[in-house]
């Protein structure tokens, strides 16, 4: 028997298929996608691989076939149709697949088990006290301090016994040989969410929800497994739908994931599906060390679980028998991996749902246009949730012109219209969220005298201030401490420009002296459980407002907020990115759909200084169609998904003009490839960000009506890239329809 390996190495001239035989002690050992140590190169250097299939003949002469030498110690199996799934992600992302069999790993090695040790009182009370006289008149101190912490409280933990006692495992152990006492051990899972089942409760669904539950399970019923998207305004119950969908697909003995954009989000969507489905649900995000991750993938590989819960990583659970896909918000930009291979979840879900005959439902208030696109070509069903779900109005929205506000004199960030707003609330008790899509202190340095702007050493963008008077780099990490003069001209009118969310958090804390004020932004939740903490303090009435970035407009529930106010409306809308409209669309009425979920009616106020825009105004108007109808003329117009496919080539290297020459090789092979002319190719050009950590930066975008051409043009780009070794020193990578600027 021989084995089809690849090995772990992300150098692209290795990407391929390496055989090695399988000696006699470890035929049934293997499986497909079995880490195993194999000899490699002239030297026989020991590396790992994963085995990739199995074959019974050879291309090469036996006795040149070397043997693989063993498992690796602590390796985890890929299951096999997670190996295909790779496989798929590195023909339509590019990479190795190395970097894809990595990318669909759950977990990479195996962790060592908690285990949590009890100490226990074996003896009746009357029994321990002789002893404890015994050990007390044998001048036996540990011994005795030990048997009288056990007979105040006879079951104790290992560690507070030793602590708390100041006794060693010696004595623990010489008192379990008398019989005095035993030392228990039992597994401790990691990771596992400390929420309870609630008793069934009967969900009385309105028609629309009704509606889409009985087409999708219809069509489950019969085998039919498609894409559906399930379009509501908010609140309109889209997770209830998902619920049923799951509870259903569940009782049928298969599995669901429920993908999520936000570990922001993971608070409130595993309460509700822990009052469903109780320990049977799971969940997977980042901030979980690895011994919480491999504990939670045990679970699953025991058939403990039911339903994962998680961001775009949760996608590859390993499940023996997935029934549904649920991709939540499913036009955030969180769905798209910055790593390679740069692969969307959205497309991921749909193909791995295609490889194991699953369905996939994707919702979203304001769905992606490629989501809604699929609906207008028939490849999605659409399912339309027009009502909220407990029959609340949506909220009422002002747009206030922010260059009205200066022609008044108010030079504030906060409108007239909103402070009044604000104030209403807080006389009622009620809430208020204040939304700004930016961190730090302020934003840019910059010299009102010269135009001198304070800018990162490492990375051609402009330093952020923060307090204490600490500059930034949000891209490297640098910092380093503001000066109170400008170093290129002298002058003292140099300050931080623009406001972020502590100065928000300050200004508002000024105005609104008696309220109570949370914010929560990446500065306020990198410690772990810190997202949970924030929202669950607001949640129960903690704090008055709450401000933040887009963490706090995406996928919640405060019944209590009656007031959003969105401070800098246009902030993204003019940036050099093809789908600023749409973000900018998305984030307003994401955020207006905060307000007004209880039973009191919300308001909202967008701060705008272009009222007029018609992302702007769809979002005022919380009309959907009328802003696709809008952006997708302009798509078609410019050649931009999802009517055309856009191919972004980024290429990174220390030397400048290396980096400029390899690039122009790169478009010219581009251009001789595309034999049909097909393609559009534009640049290559420096991105939005020239330089990060010393490295420069060039993309060279290419547009084509036919994704399959564009892979086709990549597979041969990669090609021509291993056999030139003049690109060595460039780190390429390919980005099918990326979702912003680089």
């Amino acid at each position: 028997m021989y084995a089809d390996i690849i090995v772990d190495i992300t150098h692209e001239k290795l990407d391929r298929i390496f055989q090695y035989s399988i000696p006699s002690e470890l035929r049934g050992e293997l499986s497909i996608g079995t880490e195993v140590i194999v000899p490699f190169g002239n030297g026989n250097r020991e590396i790992s691989g994963y085995v990739i299939a199995f074959s019974e003949k050879t291309d090469y002469p036996a006795d040149k076939i070397k043997p693989v030498l063993k498992k690796a110690e602590n390796s985890v199996a890929i299951e096999s149709r997670l190996v295909a799934l790779a496989a798929w992600m590195k023909e339509q992302y590019g990479g190795t697949m190395i970097q894809a069999l990595k990318t669909v790993l759950p977990i990479k090695r195996k962790e060592s088990s908690r285990v949590k040790r009890k100490v226990r009182l074996l003896l009746s009370e009357n029994d321990a006290r002789e002893k404890l006289k015994l050990y007390l008149d044998k001048n036996q101190k540990a011994r005795a301090r030990l048997l009288a912490g056990l007979i105040e409280q006879p079951e104790q933990d290992y560690e507070l016994v030793t602590k708390k006692l100041n006794v060693t495992l010696a004595v623990i152990r010489s008192l379990k040989e008398q019989g005095v006492l035993s030392l228990e051990s039992e597994k401790v899972l990691r990771g596992s969410v400390k929420y309870k089942k609630h008793g069934e409760e009967t969900v009385c669904f309105n028609a629309e929800q009704e509606q889409a539950v009985s087409r999708f399970w219809e069509d489950y019923s019969r085998g039919i497994f498609g894409t559906y998207l399930v379009y509501g305004v908010t609140g309109s119950g889209k997770t209830e739908v998902y619920i049923e969908m799951i509870r259903r697909v569940v009782e049928r003995g298969r599995q669901a994931i429920v993908l999520i954009p936000e570990i922001a989000l993971t608070y409130q969507t595993v309460l509700r599906f822990y009052a469903r489905f109780g320990d049977r649900v799971s969940i997977l995000n980042s901030r979980m060390s690895a011994g919480e991750r491999y504990d939670q993938m045990e679970r699953v590989k025991r058939g403990e679980v039911d339903v994962m819960i998680g961001p775009r990583s949760a996608l590859f659970t390993p499940f023996l028998n997935l029934g549904l896909i649920v991709v939540d918000e499913e036009h955030e930009s969180t769905y798209k991996s910055e790593q390679v291979p740069r692969y969307h979840a959205r497309e991921t879900a749909i193909a791995r749902a295609q490889m194991e005959e699953a369905s996939v439902v994707l919702g979203s208030a304001t769905p992606s246009l490629e989501a809604f696109y699929r609906c207008k070509t028939g490849d999605s069903v659409m399912f339309e949730l027009t009502k909220r779900a407990a029959g609340q109005n949506l909220p009422v929205v002002y747009t206030v012109d922010m260059r009205e506000e200066l022609r008044r004199g108010n030079r504030s960030i906060l409108s007239d219209r909103l402070k009044e707003k604000v104030r209403e609330r807080l006389n009622k008790g009620q809430q208020v969220m204040l939304f700004l899509n930016r961190r730090g202190y302020a934003g840019f340095v910059s010299c009102r005298s010269c135009g001198y702007v304070v800018k990162c050493p490492h990375c051609d963008v402009s330093l952020s201030a923060h307090k204490g008077g600490r500059l930034v780099c949000h891209y490297c990490g640098y910092e380093e401490q503001a000066a109170d003069t400008c170093p290129s001209c002298g002058s003292a009118c140099i300050g931080g420009f623009k406001a972020g969310t502590q100065q928000i958090e300050d200004i508002v804390k000024r105005e609104f002296k008696d309220a109570s004020v949370l914010r929560m932004d990446m500065d306020t939740t990198k410690c772990k459980d810190s997202h949970e903490k924030i929202l669950s303090a607001f949640s129960n009435g903690e704090a008055d407002i709450l401000i933040g970035t887009q963490m706090i407009v995406k996928g919640h529930d405060f019944p209590n907020v009656t007031l959003v106010g969105i401070l800098a409306a246009d902030m993204s809308l003019y940036s050099n990115d093809y789908r600023s409209g749409e973000r900018t669309f998305e984030l307003l009425v994401q955020a207006a759909g905060r307000a007004g979920r209880g039973e009191v009616p919300g308001e909202v106020v967008i701060q705008t200084y272009s009222p007029k825009h018609y992302s702007i105004r769809m979002a005022a108007e919380q009309n959907y169609e009328g802003f696709y109808e809008e952006e997708i003329r302009y798509r078609e117009l410019m050649g931009y998904p999802p009517v055309s496919s856009l191919l972004a080539v980024l290429m990174t290297g220390a030397d400048e003009e290396y980096l400029e020459l390899a690039a122009g090789h790169l478009k010219n092979f581009a251009i001789r490839a595309d034999k049909a002319k097909n393609l559009q190719i534009i640049g290559p050009a420096s991105p939005y960000v020239n330089k990060v950590n010393d490295e420069y930066r060039r993309v060279l975008y290419l547009k084509c009506g036919e994704k399959k051409v564009l892979i086709e043009i990549k597979n041969l780009m990669e090609q021509y890239i291993e056999m030139n070794r003049g690109f060595q020193s460039i780190k390429i990578q390919f980005d099918f329809n990326p979702m912003g600027v680089f």
